[in-house]
């Protein structure tokens, strides 16, 4: 597509085409997204980054720019950005993998021999459209592409296969919550920590769970070591009474692949089919979501001071969750686990 000559715009336009680039960054959308949908060319938006950063809004003005002498050019904000997107500090011989300010600050100093300051270029950050993020950490083993394959072609496959002969798919996974574990926040005075009193004690339980793909949550609340027997408990659990055949989504744990679990797989005359995700790939079960659930909106705002009420208490978040399936079906539409649901 030809690019919009500017000069042939009038002023006032122009300068309402500049400010409303710049607050459309500052909002959240990559530059190269603002300025592709405007249909100038690709420097325009950095230039424009530049004087803003250099002066203000008054900078954006028609007319010769005023304020400071700009320390980084469009062009070198570009770069920055292309980097901060594309890349971590690891890739770049640095010993810290997350972009903090001091980062960013180091990144500059050695690419353009420019010192600024770390408030600078927290400044700078914000201005091309940056947000401070906790970010997703994935085990290092995992393969991107047989991740890839599994939602495009594996899973697919699975889908179609459980079509056909009128299966349930279900997503089954096992976790462990202690007594330690706290999440949520309080309201109290400014300076006045508040202080919650909790058992010094720790003791902990498990839980098996399984959800599928309609809405369905089966679990089983274990205290003690979730070996081979439990599993075999828990497929029991879930295939008694069950009309159609059911596929089974899980990950290769050792007590998953080990010769008692296959056995009991084997009971059930081919009713229940087993398929493994990738390997190393949590995030692709929504079973992890109904952790995040049980952990951080439920237990983990509770004072538990024995054994006996943390199982009480996780048994009963389940049996909520259980009876609400828009919820279960909710799980699947975190942006990791969307793709059961396509």
């Amino acid at each position: 597509m030809k690019k919009l000559d500017g000069r042939k715009i009038g002023a006032e336009a122009m300068e309402q085409i500049r400010v409303r680039a710049v607050q459309r960054v500052q909002q959240g959308e990559s530059p190269e997204k603002v300025i592709a949908t405007l249909g100038f060319s690709r420097a325009c938006i950095y230039n424009w980054l530049a004087r803003y950063r250099a002066g203000g809004w008054h900078a954006l003005r028609s007319g010769r720019p005023s304020g400071r002498p700009k320390k980084l050019s469009g062009r070198q904000i570009a770069w920055i950005y292309k980097t901060i997107s594309d890349k971590d500090p690891l890739q770049l011989k640095f010993s810290f993998a997350l972009w903090t300010r001091n980062m960013v600050t180091r990144l500059i100093r050695k690419q353009f021999n420019l010192k600024l300051s770390e408030s600078s270029v927290g400044r700078l950050l914000h201005q091309m459209g940056f947000s401070c993020q906790k970010p997703l950490y994935r085990a290092y083993q995992q393969d991107p592409e047989a991740v890839e394959h599994w939602k495009k072609t594996v899973f697919p496959g699975i889908k179609k296969r459980a079509k056909k002969l009128g299966a349930t798919i279900y997503f089954e996974d096992e976790s462990g919550i202690r007594s330690d574990f706290h999440a949520g926040t309080t309201w109290a005075p400014k300076g006045q920590t508040p202080v919650i009193k909790v058992t010094g004690a720790r003791f902990s339980t498990n839980m098996v769970a399984a959800v599928s793909t309609r809405g369905h949550l089966r679990f089983m609340v274990h205290q003690g070591t979730v070996t081979a027997t439990v599993i075999c408990d828990f497929l029991k659990r879930l295939m008694h009474n069950a009309q159609q055949p059911i596929f089974l989504i899980w990950d290769r744990h050792p007590t998953h692949r080990s010769k008692k679990v296959r056995q009991c797989i084997e009971s059930f005359g081919g009713k229940l089919e087993v398929y493994w995700l990738p390997s190393y790939s949590p995030e692709l079960n929504p079973t992890e979501q109904v952790w995040r659930s049980v952990k951080n909106h439920a237990v983990g705002r509770k004072s538990v001071f024995g054994p006996d009420q943390l199982k009480s208490a996780v048994t009963g978040c389940l049996r909520r969750l259980q009876k609400i399936p828009k919820i279960v079906l909710a799980f699947f539409r975190h942006p990791e686990c969307s793709y059961a649901l396509h």
